[in-house]
């Protein structure tokens, strides 16, 4: 499959500190391609380069057959950028924006589609400042999207909805994606990420740390857990396993992360037998993006 976005060896600073630290990802058309991290681990700061706004310290890139920073004029009229909700003018109506935004390009023919995909028709001639979470973002993306960009960039476009709110968005992206537009979204959200996106590049402190498909991640060891239930295993226990990464325990039910699954498995085992101990529900789990996140954030934490 063609790709449309190509980053060699990305590096950002700003004065002596490292934003994003030598990163490369291809991005296909026709994807959804997430960028995922917690805040200020580097996802905005890459996104903004893609854009054109920022220049990178070193590395290059490649959107769509042009250097953003030395074309952005050009680059301009191919890629769509969702702004911020505060970007638009409170007493501004959707119409109004719709109409001024519409004036920046020669093609619109999209407009009246937009409105209909996303069900705008009853909000046009609404305040901005009147419209709520979910609405603001679906004028966002219509704003976006009204020149038919090939790739669309997407900052977090679910922060601050509720999760009814959350879910019609994504549906909104992926009809987007169907009609051939290719996405780029950054989220802290990894359940956003492992719903919505085609494949996912996992970002923290700037470096990259994982990128696949969600379902290739989750089968990730380093994500996987063992589950049991017991009121008398000593969390002490477990946690001393030199192979063990982290315990959770809710009531008495224990998630082990290990970086040897079946070590651990034969240590519980053992320490249960010695001790007259009964396990119920003894299983090994697949875990969440958020699992997998918080495994590289203590091994990070552990190295440095």
């Amino acid at each position: 499959m063609e790709n449309v976005i190509t980053v060699e060896n990305l590096s950002k600073n700003f004065g002596s500190v490292q934003a994003v630290k030598n990163i490369s990802f291809s991005v296909r058309r026709g994807e959804i391609f997430g960028i995922i991290g917690p805040n200020g681990a580097g996802k905005t700061t890459t996104l903004e380069m893609l854009e054109g706004i920022s220049k990178p310290t070193q590395g290059t890139i490649d959107v769509l057959g042009l250097v953003p920073s030395q074309q952005l004029r050009e680059l301009n009229k191919r890629i769509g950028v969702q702004f911020q909700a505060t970007s638009i003018q409170r007493k501004m109506k959707v119409k109004e924006a719709m109409d001024l935004f519409a004036s920046f390009y020669s093609n619109t023919t999209k407009k009246e589609y937009l409105i209909d995909l996303l069900n705008l028709d009853e909000k046009m001639n609404v305040r901005f400042e009147d419209l709520s979470g979910g609405w603001k973002q679906r004028v966002t993306l219509a704003l976006a999207t009204l020149h038919s960009p090939e790739i669309v960039f997407l900052d977090e476009p679910s922060m601050g909805l509720d999760p009814h709110a959350r879910r019609e968005m994504w549906s909104m992206i992926r009809m987007l994606r169907d009609e051939g537009c290719t996405i780029v979204v950054t989220t802290h959200y990894m359940e956003e990420a492992e719903k919505l996106c085609d494949r996912v590049a996992m970002i923290y402190s700037g470096e990259l740390k994982a990128l696949n498909t969600p379902e290739e991640l989750l089968d990730n060891p380093s994500g996987q857990y063992i589950a049991f239930e017991s009121g008398q295993v000593d969390q002490r226990f477990l946690e001393a396993l030199p192979e063990v990464v982290r315990v959770e325990k809710e009531d008495k039910v224990f998630k082990v992360f290990s970086e040897n699954q079946q070590k651990t498995a034969y240590h519980i085992f053992t320490y249960c037998h010695d001790h007259g101990i009964v396990l119920s529900d003894f299983r090994f789990e697949k875990g969440s993006l958020d699992d997998l996140f918080v495994h590289y954030l203590e091994k990070e934490e552990a190295a440095g």
